[in-house]
């Protein structure tokens, strides 16, 4: 940075000069803010990265009764012990509520914003990072999810899925309107199971993001999914990955599904794989609220959740006897398409061509294709 320039979120861009302000605290408050959104905006972070940070600092103001030129570290250990102990928030949120804090406080005292001269001119004190390592939690291990999460059992899967068929009919029975949602969402769960979907990456789906599978011609149109709305790095685009198909009735199901009923919604043409009855793309509370409901409505556990399927799809195709090393790549985003052949010896990774696993040589009752049973399927090199 050269001459008189000043980095962008620096307080020169948000406060004239020296014309005095109304409600000075809060409007430098939010000057701040502001500086800081634009601050992560040139890095890369996510939009919804970037307000989450801002809500939790709001937050924070907000217990503290204060504004950050006055915060110290005993307030941090206030609000969190508060939040831990009366709030019993995870883990994991405290630490992310807690790097929301020092990145904020990071930004505040940097002496490229300038923030730190204003307070001191304005306010006769100036921040300070309140958010150190004797106060906060130390990231040990890479997976901190909750103990009770799980997968579904294949008893426990299969009763979704028929409640799921049943809900179905039994509202189009009524003669009601809501048989639509009803199937979209019982299409949905079972093609976040077949692929081992996220949420985001399930919801993000457009009909157009199946493609053929030469070495796969049995499932027609639906031999790979190509996921575009992978989990994102910090600061980086989402990844793509692509998924084959292993199972044969994932692809009946989605013919069924583009073919005869999505059409017959009115958002169906913004090419959103599940449009909602008023909106391109089905939303994550509508997605939430179906899951939670079908699940409590068959008394099954709060430790299943919609990333369950996932956890599903993993166990399941290990159970079936598929190669581990073809699990792993088929959930893999840094790997390119994934393809297996069904040769002892074969291993690698693969970016195109190569044989498939043969059709289903055992099913279970009603739903599952168990896909490759045998433990030599691999990699095709």
């Amino acid at each position: 940075m050269g001459g008189n320039r000043l980095a962008p979120g620096a307080v020169g861009l948000h406060l004239v000069g020296d014309l005095p302000l109304l409600r000075p605290d809060e409007q430098v408050f939010t000057a701040m803010l502001d500086g800081w959104r634009n601050q992560q905006l040139a890095r890369n972070l996510a939009f919804s990265t970037i307000e989450g940070r801002e809500k939790v600092v709001r937050a924070f103001v907000r217990h503290a009764d204060t504004f950050p030129w006055a915060w110290s570290p005993q307030m941090v250990d206030e609000w969190l012990g508060d939040l831990r102990s009366v709030q019993h928030l995870r883990r994991s949120t405290l630490r992310n509520y807690q790097g929301s804090v020092r990145s904020f406080c990071s930004f505040i005292t940097d002496p490229a914003y300038g923030w730190a001269v204003t307070c001191e001119e304005r306010f006769g004190a100036h921040p300070v990072q309140v958010v150190h390592e004797w106060n906060t939690a130390v990231h040990v291990e890479e997976a901190e999810a909750d103990p009770s999460k799980r997968a579904f059992t294949r008893q426990e899967l299969q009763a979704f899925f028929d409640h799921a068929d049943d809900q179905v009919g039994r509202v189009r029975g009524r003669g009601r309107k809501g048989w639509l949602p009803a199937f979209r969402d019982a299409m949905l769960f079972k093609t976040a199971y077949a692929f081992g979907l996220r949420r985001n990456e399930t919801r993000m789906l457009d009909a157009v993001d199946f493609g053929r599978n030469p070495e796969g011609p049995e499932f027609g149109e639906y031999g790979v999914l190509y996921v575009r709305h992978g989990k994102a790095k910090k600061g980086s685009p989402p990844k793509r990955r692509s998924v084959l198909t292993v199972f044969d009735w994932s692809a009946e199901i989605l013919q069924q599904w583009n073919e005869e009923v999505r059409p017959l919604f009115p958002t169906a043409g913004s090419g959103a794989l599940w449009p909602s009855e008023r909106s391109a793309r089905v939303g994550f509370s509508q997605m939430n609220t179906r899951f939670t409901t079908y699940r409590d409505a068959l008394g099954l556990d709060d430790g299943l959740d919609f990333h369950s399927f996932r956890r599903s799809y993993v166990t399941h195709l290990i159970e079936m006897g598929m190669d581990a090393r073809f699990v792993q790549v088929l959930l893999s985003p840094q790997q390119c398409v994934h393809d297996v052949q069904h040769e002892p010896g074969a291993g690698g990774d693969l970016c195109g061509g190569g044989g498939y696993l043969p059709p289903s040589t055992r099913q279970f009752s009603g739903r599952f294709d168990a896909g490759a049973t045998g433990a030599d399927a691999r990699l095709v090199a």
